[in-house]
């Protein structure tokens, strides 16, 4: 267990030294923050990956390509029109 005595700067700046950081495996990037019962938890934000079916994927782009085309052609009819 890492632990270190931070100081809070005028504008709220709080910086985390790299013991630290890489203790809680926290990168370049984001965090999640939040209060709770007088203390702040800081996490890594990381991404969360999502199972989708392949075959949903291609059917909702081939239905926005439909939505695009059908656009297209009203926006061509009225310029012609």
């Amino acid at each position: 267990m890492v632990k270190v005595v931070l100081k809070v700067r005028k504008k709220g700046v709080l910086i985390l030294p790299k013991p630290l950081r890489e203790a809680a495996g926290i990168g370049e990037g984001e965090v999640s923050a939040e209060a709770r019962e007088g203390e702040i938890v800081i996490r890594p934000l990381k991404p969360r990956v999502v199972d989708i079916d392949p075959q949903i994927i291609k059917e909702l782009l081939s239905e926005e390509r439909g939505l695009e085309e059908e656009k297209f052609k009203r926006i061509l009819r009225e310029v012609r029109g």
